[in-house]
This record gives structure tokens, C-alpha cells and sequence, in this order.
């Protein structure tokens, strides 16, 4: 892949003050309310370019887009965005706990030469033309790009985590520490030997999307009918597979909408292909500790390449639901590869959302029927509150995609279903700007 350094858009502390309280996670992780919060953090949070709020009165010529663009151009003016003046690749350090053990992630943000999904991108997941469509209104509206497309590279001699951290003993051009205790940390990679040494270690690499697919696939469609030839290449983030700091987390499934719901059928029905265990409780101990016990046994399935899932219905009692024969995929969904019909995921939906619920890919498509929950340290609790709240019918527990498989998967030439992995901690959005 061809990545060279550029001069980002950054913002400028002496005129927005804390920079920490402009940026913000990714746009499709921002929910309503933390979008208003971002809002009065600061008259320069960067939500209002790439979530921007709507009006009923909104029209052709005054929209979400129009106005992210007039932030955009604003902000330029005012120098509340500087432009760097050195070409620079940006390293990118990101220190966090998961589990009691700490860890760092390092990534470095570059241009990279757009290149159709094949040998050298590979997407990883599904995608919804919804959000597609957004992006691309975006990019149309600014001619600018926000948000980081997260990408996977392999390289055993850490050749640019090596100068990451060498960088990061220095003065960083950012620092802060987000809500969920992530530390984020931007430099400056400005050393003509350090760039030649990433770029020459680059130049033959595939990549993986990790996270960005909208982000990514809109950068192509832009590409092809801009004629501005720096709409060639999209800053994306690099992060080296050989890491320790490279997590990924599950993403639960939250199920409602669906008429003639009924527990004792679905646990029925799950009795045909799968070994169902039940964690019953009789009081708000019992509960947390049979909640437990669910857990662990989900995980011990996970350690021996089983295929488990914990669910939930508000019911009186927790359930693993583990499949019983892995040669069962291969009947159901034989036009798929041997490393798509053993993951999690692709049981989950197949056997049991499409099969057993009747939620099939055009239901999934219209997003009424299932909520994808993030891994979060309350994740698992708000779920079941929201299943007791009969906001929810019930929800289904994950194990997280291991990385060989996501490996295995992209090298078939095929995508999970969507959602299928959590890639923690999210890069933040407005570190740095690419304007066309």
C-alpha cells in the first residue's frame, strides 16, 4: 500500500483553548445525548461537522451538511483550525485497561493511495447503505475528511511502532484522557529517514479494514467522481497486528420489535442444533451470580473453539446455548468458507436470528429488530435492564471474533455480517483533518 505523510488540520489551543473538549469518538458511536454533550463542550467540538444536529425546516441549501461545511470553512478562517506546515506522519499512541491488565496501542495516520477492496484492502464486515450515503453527502458538502479509517497490517520487526516509540518520548502535539480512562496521545513523525522507513515498509503491504468500512467505501465513490487528484488518498490509521495492544471486544445482540415472541419456543427450538444450560435465580444475588456463571461458561466454550452465546429474556433464569455439531453449518450455508461457517457471528445469525426469529438480512438491513451493543464495562448490565424494562425482548451474549479468524475470513475474500467485531479503544475524530 502507498501511504505518504501530509499536513493536517489540526486545532489550535491558543484560540480553542483545551483540544480535548473539540475532538470526539466516531461518529456512529455518538448517541443523542452525548452528541448534545459534545455540543456544549466546546463552539468548536467537532460532532458539529461530522454528526451535526437537524432541523424540521431543513432543505437543499441549509442542512446538516451545508452547515458542517460552514464550521468547517469558519473555523479555517478564524484559526481555530491551523494547517501543519512540516509534512508529517502522526503517530499515534493510545494507553488503556481492559480486564485489570494495561495496555497501549500504537497506530500512525498517514495518506494511503485509495485501492478497490481485493488483494491489498480487504473489508472485514457487511455495510449498510444508509450510513454510506452520509458519509458521502459529507465528503461532498466539505471536500474534507474527519474521521479515521482504522486499518490492519502485518510486520513482525515493529519498524514503525519502533519509531512511534521512539516519538513518544517526545512532547506530544495532543494529550488528553477520555471518559472511559483512554489515554490519547498524538506526535509529529517528521524525520525524512523515519518516513521513508515506514513508507518502504508499506509499500508492499495488504490491509485488513478494522474499523471505517463506510468511511473507506465512500472515499472510493468520492475518488471516482472528484476531479481533484488529491481525492486519490484518504488519511487512514495503521495499526501493526504483531501488538499486544491490538483488542478486540464482542458486540451483543438486543432483540425486540418481533411479534409472537416467545422464550419457551426459541429455547425450544434452540434444543435441535444446540446444548442449552440454564442458570436459574430466585433473587437479585442469585441473579448476579447465576449472570456469572454464564459468563464463565461462555468463555470456556470460547477457549475450546466452541460456538456459544449467553442469552437472556427477563425471564427467571440466564441460558448458553452451545452448538451442538460445527458440520451443520456447512449444509446450511455450503457457498461460504470453512473459516465463515465457524464464527460466532455467522451461527448467531444464521441458525438462530434468521432461522429460529425470522429476522432475515432485509429485516436486519432496516435496523428495527436488533441493536448491536458494544462491550462496554456496562454493556451487559444495561442490557439486561433493558430486557427487565420490556424495552427489549431479549438479548443475545457474545464472544469476540479472535483475530486469526478475522484473518482467515478476509483472506477467503469474504465479509462477516455486521458488527461482528468491537475494536477497543475507538480513534477519536478531529486529531487530525484532511482538507482536499
Amino acid at each position: 500500500m502507498q501511504v505518504k505523510p501530509f499536513k493536517a488540520f489540526r486545532f489550535n489551543e491558543t484560540v480553542v483553548g483545551d483540544v480535548a473538549n473539540c475532538v470526539a469518538p466516531p461518529y456512529d458511536v455518538i448517541s443523542p445525548s452525548q452528541q448534545q454533550h459534545l455540543h456544549e463542550k466546546s463552539k468548536y467540538n467537532i460532532v458539529r461537522i461530522i454528526k451535526g444536529k437537524t432541523n424540521a425546516c431543513d432543505h437543499e441549501n441549509n442542512n446538516q451538511y451545508t452547515r458542517a461545511a460552514n464550521y468547517l470553512n469558519s473555523w479555517i478562517e478564524k484559526g481555530a483550525l491551523k494547517q501543519d506546515s512540516a509534512e508529517t506522519i502522526y503517530g499515534y499512541i493510545q494507553d488503556f485497561r481492559l480486564a485489570g491488565s494495561q495496555f497501549q496501542r500504537l497506530s500512525f495516520i498517514a495518506l494511503a493511495r485509495l485501492e478497490e477492496f481485493g488483494k491489498t484492502v480487504r473489508p472485514h464486515e457487511q455495510i449498510m447503505n444508509g450510513p454510506m450515503l452520509d458519509r458521502l453527502s459529507l465528503k461532498r458538502a466539505t471536500t474534507a475528511r474527519f474521521g479515521l479509517v482504522f486499518m490492519l497490517y502485518e510486520n513482525e520487526q515493529k519498524i514503525a511502532d519502533k519509531i512511534i516509540e521512539n516519538t513518544g518520548t517526545q512532547e506530544p502535539l495532543i494529550g488528553f484522557v477520555n471518559s472511559q480512562n483512554v489515554r490519547h496521545r498524538l506526535f509529529a513523525i517528521t524525520a525524512e529517514e523515519d518516513i521513508d522507513a515506514i513508507a518502504k515498509m508499506m509499500s508492499d503491504k495488504s490491509c485488513i479494514i478494522a474499523d471505517g468500512h463506510h468511511r473507506y467505501t465512500t472515499g472510493l465513490t468520492y475518488s471516482k467522481e472528484s476531479a481533484n487528484p488529491a481525492a486519490k488518498y484518504q488519511m487512514l490509521a495503521f495499526a501493526n497486528t504483531c501488538q499486544d495492544g491490538l483488542r478486540i471486544l464482542a458486540t451483543h445482540r438486543l432483540v425486540g420489535n418481533l411479534a409472537n415472541f416467545n422464550i419457551e419456543k426459541l429455547v425450544t427450538g434452540l434444543g435441535d442444533n444446540f446444548e442449552v444450560t440454564e442458570f436459574k435465580f430466585n433473587s437479585h444475588e442469585a441473579k448476579i451470580e447465576a449472570k456469572q456463571e454464564m459468563l464463565a461458561q461462555m468463555r470456556g466454550e470460547y477457549d475450546t473453539g466452541k460456538n456459544a452465546f449467553g442469552i437472556y429474556s427477563g425471564t427467571d433464569a440466564f441460558c448458553v446455548g452451545t452448538l451442538k455439531d460445527h458440520g451443520l453449518m456447512d449444509a446450511v450455508v455450503p457457498d461460504k468458507s470453512p473459516a465463515y461457517r465457524v464464527l460466532d457471528v455467522s451461527v448467531l445469525h444464521t441458525l438462530i436470528l434468521q432461522k429460529l426469529l425470522g429476522i432475515d438480512e432485509k429485516k436486519l438491513a432496516k435496523g428495527k429488530n436488533v441493536e448491536y451493543v458494544k462491550d462496554t464495562p456496562t454493556a451487559i448490565d444495561d442490557s439486561i435492564s433493558q430486557v427487565d424494562a420490556g424495552q427489549k425482548q431479549a438479548v443475545f451474549f457474545m464472544n469476540p471474533v479472535k483475530m486469526e479468524q478475522l484473518k482467515m475470513v478476509t483472506d477467503a475474500g469474504e465479509r462477516m455480517p455486521q458488527k461482528s467485531t468491537y475494536f477497543y479503544p475507538k480513534m477519536y475524530t478531529g486529531l487530525t483533518i484532511q482538507k482536499l
